[in-house]
């Protein structure tokens, strides 16, 4: 692979990583690790036209629900016609991978037609030297962006909730970047720091900081730039002062780091009732998709959920839209109407 220059260093816990630039593949935006003494080089092309678009779910913290965001980002795009991959890159949780083998099980027991993804989990090295366990991890994560790179419309990649070498490559790579928080100081804490006081912001935190540099990094490798969007989960359904205080934070902070604040999802039951069928709630909401009686909540969460992917605005593939709009037609045709349209809005 030829390299035509290198443009900065980029930190990891334990290897160094840089961003290169090479005009051949899109997986060529990854980064480099060192292995035994060498640099391996891994780049990207980003924004070039042929390429997949990449959503990054990431946060150091977790329980922000990325793993419940990241499915419902996915299905919402085959659901809109859209060729999706998904990688999990949290080896050990494998929250995401769990997830969709459950629906992979739910739609093999009951007979359902569930969308589901192409999906990679990266397997975490085993042997005792860090430096060869992170190589394995990410040839793996290489192989799996290179071999969906170009045939997929959109790759979503879940991060864990930890510092890791992979979860910064991914947040360099992202066109796309959604960051889940719960509506809480304690989840704020990860971007930026709070006067216990006024409650103004007074600096930004150590998440915040890295997402900083990635971008950075991203605008030097091609010019591009990656849309950051601050999601808060588990909001309550009760006004109080903690909630307007931590919008007023948020709004606040979104001036200094450049990202876009949006509500996501209410504290609600019946997200957690959807896991272990692997659901979601773009599904179909009868008695034979969800296993019982479906309950005002069901439609409350489907608004919500749809409402967060409009405000996300992912650039839809045409043809993909021309491809849900010929399936929608053809299941109308089997009295078995889509319940979900035009989740993203008009182009």
């Amino acid at each position: 692979m030829s390299v035509h220059n290198h443009l900065g260093g980029f930190g990891g816990l334990n290897s160094g990583f840089w961003v290169a630039r090479d005009n051949n593949t899109r997986s060529d935006l990854l980064g480099a690790a060192f292995h035994r003494g060498q640099t391996m080089l891994v780049q990207t092309s980003q924004g070039q036209s042929g390429f997949a678009h990449v959503v990054v779910l990431g946060n150091e913290k977790g329980g922000s629900g990325k793993s419940s965001a990241a499915l419902h980002v996915a299905v919402a795009l085959l659901k809109a016609g859209q060729r999706v991959a998904t990688i999990d890159l949290d080896g050990r949780q494998q929250s995401f991978t769990r997830y969709i083998n459950n629906r992979r099980s739910w739609a093999c027991r009951t007979g359902l037609d569930l969308d589901l993804p192409m999906h990679s989990c990266i397997k975490l090295g085993e042997t005792m030297q860090i430096a060869d366990n992170e190589s394995s991890e990410l040839v793996q994560f290489v192989n799996a962006v290179s071999t969906v790179e170009r045939a997929f419309d959109f790759i979503v990649i879940d991060t864990p909730g930890s510092d890791s070498y992979l979860m910064r490559l991914a947040h360099s790579m992202a066109d796309t970047l959604v960051t889940p928080i719960n509506d809480s100081f304690l989840d704020f804490d990860v971007l930026g720091t709070i006067d216990p006081v006024t409650y103004s912001v007074t600096g930004e935190s150590h998440y915040a900081a890295m997402v900083r540099e990635a971008r950075r990094k991203r605008r030097q490798l091609d010019g591009a730039s990656t849309d950051w969007i601050v999601v808060r989960n588990r909001l309550s359904m009760l006004e109080s002062r903690n909630k307007q205080l931590v919008a007023d934070g948020l709004n606040e902070l979104s001036l200094r780091l450049g990202f876009r604040s949006i509500d996501g999802f209410t504290e609600r039951e019946v997200y957690r009732e959807f896991f272990p069928r692997g659901l979601t709630a773009l599904d179909d909401l009868d008695e034979a998709t969800l296993g019982t009686r479906p309950r005002m909540d069901h439609m409350t969460a489907r608004e919500e959920v749809t409402s967060l992917l409009r405000q996300l605005k992912l650039p839809l593939d045409e043809r993909g839209r021309r491809r849900a709009a010929n399936r929608a037609e053809w299941f109308g045709q089997l009295d078995k109407p889509l319940e979900v349209h035009d989740i993203f809005g008009a182009a």
